[in-house]
């Protein structure tokens, strides 16, 4: 059975009913495979799963998609239904930000100005804001965020050391469909031109994460993503796990934006780099 509940008062009187280790899975709705497997890892490692759906005006830039992102409500309940979520909190505008958008806000600081950051500014701070906010109103004790939105998890593991906020933050690998395009709520804005030109983001990232040296691993990628037709290259990075300079030896993430269409994609892998033999 799964509990829809829209306001602040009856989250609170809900989880105060909860026992046991309580996690939460915050999105923006249109769930998809990608959500459905944050939400799996939660039922497996929790005992309450609360799932969250607000789409935050706070993380849309001036000319981004707030107001035509996809809003499926019935959709998004069902699937939590089928994947054991025990509350859905799905708050309106209003309820969630009842004085207007907040003017005390949760700053990302320098790593959210680079990358995903330098391109939207902005926008952490907006998810870093609605993020904390959620775990003050979830109080949950545990909580699962996606690898392919690498430097929001990122962001989201240093606001929670940073601000020692109670939560246990976990990420979750890519899901991809099997031609391997990450999932996203954005792969429905392609057309079929555009989504078979947007496989070349993930076939770039596999073949330089093949390699074993940064300066290999960064001129791989470079090089099938130039013959990509149709896709313009935001940023190609090669970062350590915390998005600091990469090391010459070691644990390594190879990230990815571009723009296919009018359609902005993000994708990045892991690898592991070693002294050229």
């Amino acid at each position: 059975m799964t509990d829809l509940i829209t306001t602040r008062a009856g989250l609170d009187a809900a989880r105060a009913t909860m026992s046991g280790t309580t996690s939460v899975v915050m999105t923006m709705g249109a769930l998809h495979e990608g959500h459905r497997e944050l939400m799996r890892a939660a039922r497996e490692q929790a005992d309450q799963v609360i799932a969250t759906i607000f789409v935050n005006p706070l993380q849309f830039g001036p000319n981004e998609d707030y107001d035509r992102y996809p809003r499926t409500p019935d959709a998004d309940l069902e699937v939590c239904r089928q994947e054991g979520v025990d509350l859905v909190f799905a708050p309106g505008l209003d309820e969630m930000y009842p004085d207007g958008l907040p003017s005390v806000r949760v700053e990302a600081g320098p790593l959210g100005e680079v990358y995903e950051g330098a391109s939207r500014p902005g926008h952490f701070t907006g998810v870093l804001t609605v993020v904390c906010k959620l775990f003050l109103l979830t109080r949950a004790d545990v909580t699962f965020f996606g690898e392919k939105d690498y430097q929001q998890l990122a962001l989201v593991r240093r606001m929670v050391r940073d601000l020692n906020i109670p939560v246990d933050v976990r990420g979750v690998p890519t899901v991809r469909e099997p031609d391997g395009l990450a999932r996203s709520s954005r792969n429905r804005y392609l057309s079929a031109a555009e989504r078979e030109a947007a496989l070349v983001l993930s076939r770039a990232l596999h073949r330089g994460a093949e390699q074993h040296t940064a300066e290999r691993a960064l001129a791989v990628a470079d090089k099938i993503l130039s013959e990509g037709a149709g896709v313009r290259v935001d940023y190609l990075a090669l970062t350590d796990p915390l998005l600091g300079p990469a090391p010459a030896v070691g644990e390594a993430r190879l990230l990815v934006a571009a723009r296919v269409g009018g359609t902005r994609l993000i994708d990045n892998v892991r690898l592991f780099l070693r002294e050229e033999t």
